[in-house]
């Protein structure tokens, strides 16, 4: 294969950083194509532990500088992975994350590491969204996508069809319910929309309504930041 700058239609994706290498190779080791590092790589604990495990999982293991540079995002880029896109089935008896068209990459994968800290490992992706393969959400997720499922849908319909019997809050700016006197009701959905304009006004009739209280200085929470909030403030009653 040759080794050119990530675009949307590959069916590859690259993996930058000695540590997201790392949860790729444990994780998805059978979606490897092949791992690089450079020639002038110190023999740190973490690019060891890229070694020994490419070494047990008989990983094909190539020293090139100019592979790494011509497609990394940054220049202190020691360790890529190259690796197969490949498809998730979620747990139909956990709890999801819904996100209904995530357009930032920055905002799509600070989510996926949040929701992993907090112990949610299934990840729906609504409609139009950013590309969850893009290096530069795998990098943002330091590692973390390699350890949880995620699922495409059309719609929020489609979704609900094949997930039914599901408790479904939906997080909305004039949503009916306070946070913090709302039910969370296993196994439920949290639905949180995009960050120019949130979830329309049909979401209302979706399950319950919910809404984070906040200061009449600003006019919405950030979508990652009301993702870790709702996260946060379910894994505390679950808890």
């Amino acid at each position: 294969m040759k080794i050119k700058r990530y675009q949307k239609k590959f069916t590859f994706s690259y993996a930058f950083g000695t540590y997201p290498v790392i949860d790729l190779i444990k994780y998805h080791s059978e979606d490897i194509i092949t791992i690089f590092i450079k020639s002038n790589v110190d023999d740190s604990e973490g690019v060891e532990e890229v070694k020994q495990l490419c070494r047990e999982k008989n990983i094909n293991l190539n020293v090139s500088d100019r592979s790494i540079e011509k497609v990394a995002i940054k220049e202190n880029t020691y360790v890529m992975g190259v690796f197969k896109k490949y498809e998730c089935e979620l747990d139909k008896d956990s709890n999801h994350l819904v996100l209904v068209e995530p357009r930032n990459m920055g905002n799509l994968g600070t989510i996926i590491r949040t929701m992993l800290g907090f112990g949610f490992k299934d990840l729906v992706l609504i409609g139009d969204c950013a590309d969850i393969f893009d290096p530069t959400v795998v990098r943002s997720t330091m590692g973390a996508i390699f350890r949880i499922n995620f699922k495409h849908f059309n719609t929020i319909q489609e979704y609900m069809s094949e997930y039914k019997d599901r408790n479904i809050y939906c997080f909305m700016l004039n949503g009916a319910k306070d946070i913090r006197t709302v039910e969370f009701r296993e196994p439920f959905s949290i639905v949180q929309g995009n960050e120019s304009k949130g979830l329309d006004s049909s979401f209302k009739d979706i399950g319950d309504s919910v809404y984070i209280p906040h200061s009449d200085d600003i006019d919405s929470l950030n979508l990652a930041v009301a993702t870790s909030i709702g996260l946060w403030e379910v894994r505390r009653r679950l808890s």
